[in-house]
């Protein structure tokens, strides 16, 4: 496996890691084998989140038995200091961990949380004490609004920078790079697979690890995937025109407009599980897999067409989707 320094906090990481937010979805049992494959192949970089529902919980399980190989991080949407240092005691406790390798400040999207978080009694401030006292090791920040993540880097408090960056998401992307440089911070990808809608993980990882990151963290549940992207950073090489031809025909394809599965959308009040819907309509529409997308979708409990276009998820996702339009269209596609 090849490994690459995390900017200024000097650890070593896979530059595969491992995307905890899918882990929601399998027993205990099957997580430890997926995570113990993980560790087998070289991943040393486990992130997960307080919002994962039992990702934390799941992965810490394993995780605590292997402390001295592996490399931790999490992260919480607290925004003032007590919550946030609630947060940190909590994945202590639910990890089974005397300290977490990175914390992160989690989907930091606009001016008022970031004024929030820096503020005296800010999420940072907690995040720097839980530092001082050895919970923590490091400080990172999340987000999808690039503007935002320039600002708190250059504060120069933050050690780390999680951003979505793929072959569709370049927008915006050299500017961090560039500034994560200058300033010293290690680079994560999260979304390498644009949230399910790449599908060529092998030419997908090795396009982002061409770029100056420091680790990719694609979501995995099962054996397969852990297997199959592990490959991309045990025989790292550069693509070859040809393949670089073939992922931009994807893109070409696969457009803009479109789910990344980030789930900053739900809960919807109405029960719609709105990224679900998304991914059976992208089966049917980019896929041709058009019986088996109207098959899952029919089966959901609340289909797309209970939506009564409060417009409350348009105002949540980072991606300033047409929700309400695109719900009306998988439903007529999938509802008939």
């Amino acid at each position: 496996m090849e490994y690459r320094r995390l900017g200024k906090t000097e650890l070593k990481v896979s530059v595969i890691g491992f995307g905890g937010i899918p882990v929601q979805r399998i027993d205990a049992a099957s997580a430890e084998k997926v995570v113990n494959r993980a560790i087998e192949l070289g991943i040393n970089f486990f992130d997960t989140a307080r919002g994962y529902t039992d990702s934390e919980e799941k992965l810490g399980a394993v995780l605590k038995k292997h402390r001295d190989k592996v490399i931790i991080a999490t992260k919480s949407m607290a925004r003032d200091k007590k919550g946030m240092a609630e947060e940190i005691d909590k994945s202590l406790m639910t990890m089974g961990m005397d300290y977490i390798d990175l914390y992160q400040l989690h989907n930091v999207k606009d001016k008022g949380t970031l004024e929030q978080v820096l503020g005296a009694d800010g999420a940072l401030a907690a995040l720097k004490e839980a530092k001082e006292k050895g919970k923590i090791r490091h400080i990172g920040v999340t987000g999808h609004i690039k503007a935002i993540l320039l600002e708190i880097l250059k504060t120069g408090e933050i050690e780390t920078v999680q951003f979505p960056f793929n072959p569709v998401e370049i927008d915006g992307a050299q500017d961090v790079f560039e500034l994560a440089q200058k300033m010293d911070a290690g680079v994560i990808v999260m979304k390498p697979m644009a949230g399910g809608a790449l599908t060529n993980a092998n030419l997908t990882l090795r396009y982002i690890l061409e770029h100056p990151v420091s680790v990719a963290i694609p979501g995995m549940d099962s054996l397969e995937q852990v297997e199959e992207n592990a490959t991309v950073g045990n025989e790292p090489r550069a693509l070859t025109d040809q393949e670089r031809e073939e992922l931009a025909r994807s893109v070409e394809k696969l457009g803009t407009s479109f789910c990344r599965r980030c789930e900053y959308c739900l809960p919807c009040q109405q029960g719609i599980d709105i990224p679900s819907v998304f991914l059976f309509d992208g089966y049917y529409t980019r896929y041709d897999l058009k019986d088996w997308a109207k098959g899952r979708y029919q089966a959901m409990e609340v289909k797309a067409d209970s939506c009564l276009e409060c417009g409350e998820c348009e105002e949540r996702c980072p991606y300033n989707l047409p929700i309400r339009e695109m719900l009306k269209e998988a439903a007529e596609r999938l509802g008939k």
